[in-house]
C-alpha cells in the first residue's frame, strides 16, 4: 500500500474542506477501500484519507414521525439485529444480515454499502491494469471478454459491470431517500450514473442519512440472495420485494451498473393474491427486458425470476 496522509474528522465541514481538493477520499468501515488501496486498482490514489466515523451524530437507529432515520455510519450488524427494522422494514434487515461475513458487517457501515465500488475483475485488476470505462478510459474489456458476471441488462455509460450493494435493492423496495449534506435523492435515483463513479453523489458530497417511510398498512417486505457461497460472498443475483398496499416494490442488483427496478413484475403481482401462479408470472415478467452477452444471460435470467418469484412466496 502506498502511503497517504490520516485524518480522523470532527465535523461535516472539515471533510467537505478536505475533499475539495480533489485527492482525498472517504474511508469510514474501510471493508472495500483499504482492499482497493492496497490493489492499487484505480487511475488516481488519494494523497489524504479521511474518517468519517469519528463525526458526532452520524451512527444512529431511530423513528420520527413515521420514518426510520439511519445515521451514515451505522454499521450494518446494528441494522441487521434492530428489532424495529426486522419487524417493519424486513426487506433491509434481511438484507443487512447477507452482507460478507460477521467481521465485515461489524466493521461495514449502510453509507459504504451503497456506495461500494461495482464488481469486476477487469475493473479491479490490481495496479490498473485494465483502464476500464467505469474508471475514466474508453473501453469496457468486458464487452468483448469474460462477462460472464456482468450485466444481463445491457451497459450504462458504456460498462456491464454490476452493483452489488446487498441493501441498495432492499432501499429501494422501501422507497428509501438517501440523505446529504446538501440534498435528499430518491433512492431509485441515487444510482443513476451517466459519468465514470457509482452514485449520482458529486466529489464534494456526503451521505449523512437514510430515510424510509412506514410501509404502507398490512405491507410486508423481505430480501432473498443467490451467491455462490453462503458464509460470505458478493451476490450472483439479489432482489427485495415489497407487497402490500396499492403498489407493490420489486427490485433486483447484480444484474446491471445500478440497481434494476422491475415494473413489469410489479404490474404482473399488482392487486392480485400471493400464489405460486402469479409469483411466477411475476418472475417472468421482471426479467422480460434481458438483453445480454450470452455468458450471463444463461443462468443469471433463470436465478433472477426465480428470486423474485420465491421473495415474493416467502411473504404469503
Amino acid at each position: 500500500m502506498k502511503p497517504f496522509n490520516h485524518t480522523n474528522a470532527t465535523s461535516i465541514a472539515e471533510i467537505k474542506t478536505a475533499l475539495a481538493d480533489g485527492k482525498t477520499t472517504l474511508i469510514a468501515g474501510g471493508t472495500d477501500l483499504l482492499g482497493t488501496l492496497k490493489d492499487n486498482i484505480l487511475r488516481d490514489y488519494p494523497a489524504n484519507v479521511i474518517n468519517i466515523k469519528t463525526v458526532p451524530g452520524l451512527d444512529y437507529i431511530k423513528e420520527e414521525n413515521g420514518m426510520l432515520k439511519i445515521g451514515a455510519t451505522t454499521r450494518l450488524a446494528d441494522i441487521a439485529a434492530n428489532e424495529t427494522i426486522q419487524k417493519k422494514y424486513t426487506a433491509l434487515a434481511q438484507a443487512a444480515s447477507r452482507v460478507a461475513s460477521p467481521h465485515i458487517r461489524e466493521m461495514g457501515t449502510i453509507a459504504g454499502n451503497i456506495a461500494q465500488l461495482h464488481r469486476c475483475w477487469y475493473l479491479r485488476k490490481p495496479e490498473n491494469r485494465f483502464d476500464c470505462k467505469r474508471k475514466g478510459g474508453s473501453t469496457c474489456f468486458a464487452m468483448q471478454g469474460d462477462n460472464r458476471y456482468h450485466s444481463i441488462l445491457g451497459a450504462e455509460g458504456g460498462c456491464l459491470a454490476v452493483n452489488s450493494s446487498d441493501t441498495a435493492p432492499a432501499l429501494i423496495a422501501l422507497n428509501a431517500k438517501i440523505v446529504t449534506d446538501s440534498r435528499t435523492i430518491d433512492a431509485e435515483k441515487f444510482f443513476e450514473v451517466k459519468k465514470p463513479g457509482n452514485t449520482v453523489l458529486e466529489k464534494d458530497e456526503i451521505i449523512t442519512e437514510i430515510q424510509i417511510p412506514e410501509p404502507p398498512k398490512g405491507a410486508k417486505s423481505a430480501f432473498i440472495k443467490f451467491a455462490f457461497r453462503k458464509s460470505i460472498d458478493f451476490p450472483i443475483v439479489n432482489c427485495a420485494v415489497m407487497i402490500g398496499g396499492d403498489n407493490p416494490r420489486i427490485c433486483l442488483n447484480a444484474v446491471a451498473p445500478r440497481p434494476y427496478r422491475a415494473v413489469k413484475a410489479e404490474e404482473a403481482i399488482k392487486g392480485k393474491s400471493i400464489t405460486e401462479e402469479n409469483a411466477a408470472a411475476a418472475g417472468e415478467a421482471a426479467v422480460a427486458e434481458v438483453k445480454s452477452f450470452p455468458e450471463a444471460a444463461m443462468f443469471k435470467k433463470q436465478i433472477a425470476k426465480t428470486l423474485v418469484k420465491r421473495a415474493i412466496l416467502s411473504l404469503a
